[in-house]
């Protein structure tokens, strides 16, 4: 009976140990965490000198470069700038950086698919590559690709934005008409370097 009075009695005191072991560790790291209050003086005591604190910078600055805009800066280019006919009625939507150099136009026609690919293949004596069938996208080569300066071959390529899901693409013009382009033309200018 001694021999387990002891025996329990060193337990209770290993726990306590262990316990106050805790604790104190608790206790010495959430020291590290929270450093006690800076004690202040009394009130009309004179106050120790300051070290001089760096005056606010504010948020960092973050230097954006400025978005390309989608928008050509010369306005609607012409058939002698882009080295290709431009199919009757068609309108100017917009054009894009294509890289190295290179810009590609978008104009929006109210004409069918089946027209305009009609169109392009007899003003440029070419029958094209139907690369899609849905939605149906037209292809013509007008140029030779230089993989060293160009982005893109020059080209011109129909795409079909009427189907049972489009009523075709939006005009981007308030109130412009139509409403929305059945079929898109995109043209990459044939460009001399």
């Amino acid at each position: 009976m001694l021999a387990t009075t002891i025996n329990a009695e060193r337990a209770e005191i290993a726990e306590k140990v262990w316990l106050c072991g805790f604790s104190e560790f608790r206790v010495q790291t959430s020291s590290f965490q929270q450093q006690p209050p800076v004690p202040q003086p009394f009130p009309g005591a004179p106050r120790p000198p300051q070290p001089a604190r760096p005056a606010p910078t504010g948020p960092p600055t973050v230097t954006v470069p400025p978005r390309s805009t989608p928008s050509s800066p010369e306005g609607a280019p012409t058939e002698a700038t882009l080295g290709v006919p431009i199919y009757p009625g068609a309108q100017f939507i917009t054009s894009y950086d294509a890289g190295r150099g290179q810009r590609y136009y978008i104009f929006g026609s109210a004409a069918s698919f089946v027209d305009l690919v009609a169109y392009y293949r007899t003003v440029l004596k070419d029958k094209g590559e139907l690369v899609f069938d849905v939605p149906a996208t037209h292809e013509f080569d007008v140029g030779k690709f230089n993989e060293n300066t160009m982005a893109f071959p020059p080209g011109v390529t129909i795409k079909d934005f009427q189907s049972d899901v489009s009523q075709g693409y939006p005009n981007p013009k308030p109130g412009g008409q139509p409403a929305r382009f059945p079929t898109i033309i995109q043209i990459v200018p044939v460009v001399a370097r």
